[in-house]
């Protein structure tokens, strides 16, 4: 009898659901395992519900999974105007037509058609390789690209074929949970699956670390600075990591010194310079430093004189408080607009001003600190060689971007070898490594410290081998 009624209550609730479904209504609150749409205040209550996901998802089909990227992408495209401007609301980093088009560009992140099966026969039969998914995947997403990362990350993830669990950084936390609902409810209009997509509403340390411990948390993806970074590696799960960068520019004396202007400009002003992939610091050889200094007047930046360098530098950095120390960013200037910055040394700038720019030696902290601001020190070397050992030592080995603007392609060659970073920019804008300007395809989780690269569906993946021995040869 109790199994009787067990069954009746299962179709019930079957029925239900494709009732729902069909007309566009929303599942009961205990059906969403007593979140809102994805979102939750307990950890353990959104990895056991990002665990129930999987398990639909598993048994779901790879058209449903390529609606969801449909779904996530026309969601960022269509309502970008709207998301963009909550988050740079909340997070009061970045600008708001940057923030609009990172939303846009979403649609260049690669979905399910990334996914393959490779097979080898021969005399012994078939063997087919296929990618699956880990399961449940816990992600930590950044202040500077809140929703963007997480629309990202959701592309590549689901694609595979796995679900996920998020934890926020806390002042980007309620756009990310609002884009999670959005996505979730539409998820579920289509396809009539939950739970795709969790996250915790009120981040915190113990909440990651929980995500990071949780047994069903299968892997981690961490895209954030040093020390989430560390904790991710110290975990003992795999960790995918988009660790910090200070991507450095050398400029040749062959160089198309208008073209590496606009570069630098378009590059290292980009949301305020909030990319990690961004124009931190440019190395010019001396023979053209103030050919190239010219360029960036007319290309639109403005330059700061060395008394305002130095007044810039002080209000934006405090000094080590010990030898094994260094210089700390006065987070109220990291991703705020030029115009902002050159108001704090007295200056009055357009809003609309890009960057500002100043020649100052390599002891200025705005060389080796990733400052986020929109500021570019410009450094003399001597040469291109003595720009590349400047440009290897201020990367601080992140092994990040690094960036080369130059007619000669065999130092393109030598300084791409000496760098050794996952992405390498010739003649371009640095966002071109990630195929906007340049050819490629694009992610906002960029793992260097553990090798994967720039991220895509396969980066979720684990390989599986079916072999069939002696048979379905037919050649």
């Amino acid at each position: 009898m109790q199994n009787t009624e067990a069954t009746i209550r299962t179709v019930v609730q079957e029925v239900l659901a494709q009732l729902h479904k069909q007309n566009g209504k929303a599942p009961a609150k205990s059906e969403r395992q007593n979140g809102d749409w994805g979102v939750f205040t307990d950890t353990d209550q959104a990895i056991a519900a990002a665990h129930e996901g999987f398990e639909a998802l598993q048994k779901s089909t790879m058209e449903a999974r390529a609606k969801i990227v449909e779904i996530v992408k026309r969601i960022c495209n269509d309502q970008a105007e709207e998301l963009g401007r909550l988050e740079l609301e909340e997070t009061k980093v970045g600008r708001l037509e940057h923030k609009i088009e990172k939303l846009q560009i979403i649609k260049k992140v690669p979905g399910v058609e990334w996914l393959k099966s490779d097979a080898m026969s021969g005399d012994h039969g078939l063997t087919v390789v296929e990618y699956a998914p880990f399961g449940v995947i816990g992600a930590i997403t950044p202040v500077t690209h809140s929703l963007p990362t997480l629309a990202g990350n959701v592309i590549n993830m689901v694609a595979a074929g796995n679900t996920m669990v998020v934890n926020p950084h806390p002042s980007g936390k309620k756009i990310a949970c609002e884009g999670v609902r959005r996505f979730n409810r539409a998820i579920y209009a289509a396809t009539g699956l939950q739970n795709i997509i969790n996250i915790v509403s009120e981040p915190t340390l113990e909440s990651a670390e929980r995500i990071f411990a949780h047994r069903d948390v299968k892997v981690l993806c961490v895209t954030g600075g040093p020390g989430v970074a560390r904790a991710a590696m110290a975990s003992r799960k795999k960790a995918i990591v988009a660790g910090p960068g200070n991507p450095p520019v050398l400029v040749d004396e062959t160089a198309d010194l208008d073209n590496a202007a606009r570069s630098v400009i378009a590059g290292g002003g980009y949301d305020n310079n909030l990319l990690c992939i961004g124009e931190k610091e440019v190395f010019v050889v001396e023979s053209v430093f103030d050919e190239f200094m010219a360029a960036m007047d007319r290309a639109g930046a403005k330059r700061l004189n060395s008394s305002q360098v130095d007044q810039l530098s002080k209000t934006a950095f405090s000094p080590p408080e010990n030898a094994d120390d260094h210089y700390h960013l006065n987070r109220d200037l990291v991703g705020k607009h030029a115009s902002f910055l050159a108001q704090q040394i007295g200056l009055s700038l357009p809003e609309s001003t890009p960057l500002l720019f100043g020649e100052t030696d390599e002891s200025n902290p705005f060389v080796p600190e990733e400052q986020m601001m929109p500021f570019v020190p410009i450094v003399r070397c001597r040469d291109w060689e003595h720009g590349v050992d400047l440009c290897e030592k201020y990367e601080h080995g992140f092994k990040h971007t690094s960036l080369i603007h130059t007619r000669n392609v065999r130092r393109m060659s030598i300084m791409g070898r000496r760098m050794d970073t996952t992405l390498f920019i010739k003649n371009g804008a640095s966002p071109a490594g990630l195929g906007l300007g340049g050819e490629g395809y694009l992610s906002f989780s960029i793992a260097t410290p553990t090798g994967e690269g720039v991220t895509n569906p396969l980066t979720f993946t684990r390989q599986r081998r079916c072999t069939l021995v002696d048979d379905l040869r037919v050649i």
